[in-house]
């Protein structure tokens, strides 16, 4: 993997060490975590919103709702 430098401030920095410590990680493999929690955090969220505007529309929402059950494929666990 191709490695590049960052700045960021002091605090920061200390911040990302003493995660860390606290698993054994690299400040760089703890800022690679943090990256990938920060953008499923935003990616669920969005998507939370994009529901909800569908949720604001019956017709856009009944089709959703049609689309998803049409689409629905038993996992036979429940």
């Amino acid at each position: 993997m191709a490695k590049t430098t960052i700045r960021v401030d002091v605090e920061t920095r200390d911040r990302l060490a003493e995660m860390g410590r606290d698993t054994g990680a690299t400040i760089g493999e703890t800022v690679q975590e943090a990256a990938e929690a920060l953008w499923r955090m935003r990616f669920a969220r969005d998507s939370m919103e994009h529901l909800e505007a569908l949720r604001q529309n019956p017709k856009e929402w009944a089709d959703y709702l049609a689309e998803a059950d049409s689409t629905y494929v038993d996992d036979g666990i429940g």
